[in-house]
């Protein structure tokens, strides 16, 4: 079972709003999830994007690998995508 850390959308036709989960890569994008890391708003100017980095790191020391769209607001944010080793 491999782990992604992905978005799922959220809110209304034309106004939509992304939930940062962790979750099994074979689940649907709207389903099943272990554990909500943070959000995104790409309508807000600058855009909003929240993510908790304590759940994060939990996530990535477990070996779950960042989708691209999730990588590159990781990037954006300033987040570090290697897991901490302790």
């Amino acid at each position: 079972m491999a782990i992604k850390i992905r978005l799922t959308r959220h809110g209304r036709k034309k106004k939509p709003f992304y939930r940062v989960v962790a979750a099994n890569s074979e689940a649907a994008r709207d389903g099943k999830f272990f554990e909500i890391l943070g959000t995104y708003d790409p309508l807000k100017d600058p855009l909003e994007f929240k993510v908790d980095s304590t759940k994060l790191d939990k996530w990535l020391n477990l070996g779950a690998k960042p989708t691209d769209t999730v990588r590159s607001l990781l990037k954006r944010a300033g987040q570090p995508l290697e897991p901490d080793q302790q």
